[in-house]
C-alpha cells in the first residue's frame, strides 16, 4: 500500500554558492537545513565556479561530466562554453583542487542530512551564469525553494522573475531576504470585488501584526520559518497605523544595511531594498529637489487602496529619500511578458486591475481632498501587484497637483473651465485606454515586436476593436467562456472611448470606468 506520503511527487531545495570562496560558502545551505528543509527533500547544492581557468582569455569548451562517489555524496562536475583555454593538466588540477574542498566543506551536511532523511545532491558549474543554472536546475526537478548565497544576491530578481517557487538571498549567516512564491489566487467573484471598490484603505490596522504580517526576513538566531502571507488579510506599511512618517538617516541606514542592496541606479534616482518591522521595502534616493518635494507633497495628500503610496521619508542634509512597500509580484508588464505569470491572471483578474486602477484615477481626478492630481504616466509598468495580486498605481514622480481654481466673474465658489487641466485630464485617460488594450492582448506597448517597423500596439489593436473583431486581439495564452467574454468587451468598449474619440468632446474617467464595469447607463 503507497502511504500518502509517497503519493507526493518529491520537492526540492536548491541552494546555489559561490564555489570560489571559502569564508561563508555554506551559509546558505546552513541556513536552508534550519528553515526550509523538511524530511524526504532533495537538497541540490550547485557550486558555481566563475573564473576557473581566468588566467587566460580563449573560450574553448571543455565538456566534462565527471561522477564521483564522496560517501554518499553524488557529485556532477559540469563545465560549459566561456571558460578559459587550460592545458588537460592544468584543468585537472585546478578541478581537483576545487573538489577537495567542495567535499571538506560539505561532508559535514552529508551526515545531518542522513539522519534527517534528506538526500543530499552536490553539482560544480562553470562557465555558466549563476542565475541561468539556478533556473536549469529549478526547472529539472520539483522545486519549492531556491536559496541563493549572499554573493549571488544580485540574481536574486532575475531569478524570481522566472520561477513559481520561493526564493531566499543570504544578507549574512542566519539572515536571508525572502521572496514568496506566487500568492494565493485573489478571489475573483462579483460580490469579492463590490466590497472592495471604493474603499480607500484599512484604518487603524496594528503597526506589528504577526498574524496578519508578511515577515520577509529570517533574523539571526531564529530555527523556524516565519508565517507567509495570508492574501487580502495581509496589510501593506502604507496602511497600517502610525505611517507615513518621518524616519532619521540612522534609521534609514539600519533599514537598508548601510545602503548595501542597491537595485536602480541612475544619474536622478537610486534605488536599495530595505527591511522595515520585517517587511520588505524599497527605498529611492532622489538627487533632484524638485522631483523630491513634488511627490512628498502629492503623496502626502492622498490615500487610497489602489495607490502605491509612501510609507515615510527623510530630509536631512543632502538627503532626499522616500520609503515604499516593495511590490511583491512585480508589475503589470513583467506579469504579462512571462507565460507562466500572465496564466496566473484570467480574465476577470485582469478585468478587476482595470477596475482598481480606474478607480484610482477617479480618485485622484475627482476625490482628492485637496483638490485634482493627474498622474501623467500611467502605463503597465508603473502599476504593480501587490499581495492578492491587489493592483496599486505607483511612480508619481510625474504627478501633477491641480490646486490652483480660477473663480468666474468673481464668484469664487465657481470654478471656470480649464483647458489645460482638462488637456492634462484627458492624458491620464488615454494612457488608461492603452493600459487596457494591454490587458486585453497580453502585450505591453513599449515591447510591441511590430514597434520598430513603425507600427505600435494601438496602430494594431485599434483597427481590430473598432470592427468588433476583439478576439482577434484577446490574448491567446487564455481561454474563454461567455462570462469571459463579456468583462472582454467591456474593457474593448472602453478602451475605444479613451482612443478613438469621434464625438469631439472629452470623456472623464468616471465615464470611462462605468463602460468598464458594464453598467447599462454608461455612454456607448
Amino acid at each position: 500500500m503507497v502511504s500518502q506520503t509517497d503519493s507526493i511527487a518529491k520537492e526540492s531545495v536548491v541552494v546555489v554558492m559561490d564555489a570560489n570562496r571559502n569564508k561563508g560558502m555554506v551559509d546558505a545551505l546552513d541556513w536552508a537545513l534550519k528553515h526550509v528543509v523538511r524530511p524526504k527533500d532533495t537538497v541540490i547544492v550547485v557550486g558555481v565556479l566563475d573564473d576557473i581557468g581566468s588566467k587566460k582569455n580563449s573560450t574553448t569548451c571543455f565538456p566534462i561530466n565527471i561522477g564521483i562517489s564522496m560517501h554518499g555524496i553524488w557529485e556532477k562536475l559540469e563545465f560549459s562554453s566561456g571558460h578559459a583555454e587550460l592545458t588537460p593538466r592544468e584543468l585537472g588540477e585546478e578541478i581537483e583542487r576545487k573538489r577537495e574542498q567542495y567535499k571538506a566543506n560539505l561532508q559535514p551536511f552529508y551526515r545531518q542530512c542522513k539522519r534527517n532523511e534528506v538526500k543530499l545532491e552536490v553539482k560544480l558549474a562553470a562557465g555558466i551564469c549563476p542565475g541561468k543554472v539556478t533556473l536549469q536546475e529549478a526547472q529539472n526537478t520539483n522545486t519549492r525553494w531556491i536559496v541563493l548565497d549572499r554573493h549571488f544576491r544580485k540574481h536574486k530578481f532575475f531569478i524570481y522573475g522566472q520561477v513559481e517557487c520561493n526564493v531566499a538571498a543570504m544578507k549574512g549567516k542566519d539572515v536571508a531576504t525572502l521572496l514568496p512564491s506566487r500568492a494565493p489566487k485573489p478571489d475573483y467573484s462579483s460580490a469579492s470585488f463590490e466590497r472592495a471598490e471604493g474603499e480607500t484603505c484599512p484604518e487603524n490596522q496594528p503597526m506589528n501584526d504577526l498574524e496578519n504580517g508578511n515577515l520577509n526576513v529570517v533574523e539571526e538566531g531564529e530555527s523556524s520559518m516565519p508565517p507567509t502571507s495570508n492574501g487580502s488579510l495581509w496589510y501593506p506599511l502604507q496602511w497600517r497605523t502610525g505611517f507615513p512618517r518621518e524616519f532619521s538617516l540612522s534609521e534609514i541606514e539600519e533599514i537598508t544595511n548601510h545602503f548595501a542592496d542597491i537595485i536602480f541606479d541612475s544619474e536622478k534616482l537610486k534605488a536599495y531594498e530595505g527591511v522595515l518591522q520585517n517587511t520588505s521595502v524599497i527605498v529611492k534616493s532622489f538627487q533632484d529637489d524638485e522631483r523630491f518635494w513634488s511627490m512628498l507633497t502629492i503623496l502626502s495628500r492622498v490615500r487610497h487602496r489602489n495607490i502605491m503610496n509612501m510609507v515615510g521619508y527623510c530630509c536631512t542634509g543632502t538627503n532626499r529619500l522616500l520609503i515604499t512597500d516593495y511590490p511583491c509580484l512585480s508589475n503589470v508588464a513583467n506579469n504579462l511578458q512571462c507565460d507562466t505569470r500572465a496564466s496566473h491572471l484570467p480574465w476577470r483578474a485582469r478585468w478587476y486591475t482595470a477596475m482598481e486602477i480606474g478607480g484610482s484615477l477617479r480618485y485622484l481626478h475627482e476625490e482628492c481632498p485637496d483638490g485634482p492630481i493627474v498622474h501623467q504616466n500611467v502605463c503597465s509598468t508603473n502599476i504593480v501587484y501587490s499581495h492578492g495580486y491587489l493592483a496599486m498605481l505607483g511612480n508619481f514622480i510625474t504627478a501633477k497637483w491641480l490646486k490652483d481654481d480660477v473663480p468666474c466673474n468673481g464668484n469664487s465658489t465657481v470654478k471656470c473651465p480649464n483647458p489645460e487641466e482638462e488637456k492634462l485630464h484627458y492624458v491620464d485617460v488615454h494612457d488608461y485606454g492603452l493600459l487596457l488594450v494591454e490587458l486585453i492582448t497580453g502585450k505591453v506597448a513599449n515591447y510591441f515586436p511590430h514597434e520598430n517597423e513603425g507600427q505600435s500596439l494601438i496602430d494594431w489593436a485599434l483597427p481590430l476593436l473598432e470592427s468588433g473583431s476583439v478576439t482577434q486581439v484577446m490574448d491567446p495564452r487564455l481561454t474563454d467562456n461567455d462570462e469571459d467574454s463579456r468583462v472582454v468587451h467591456y474593457m474593448a468598449r472602453a478602451a475605444l472611448l479613451c482612443l478613438k474619440n469621434d464625438s469631439g468632446r472629452s470623456f472623464s474617467i468616471s465615464e470611462v470606468l462605468a463602460v468598464v464595469r458594464g453598467d447599462q447607463r454608461a455612454i456607448l
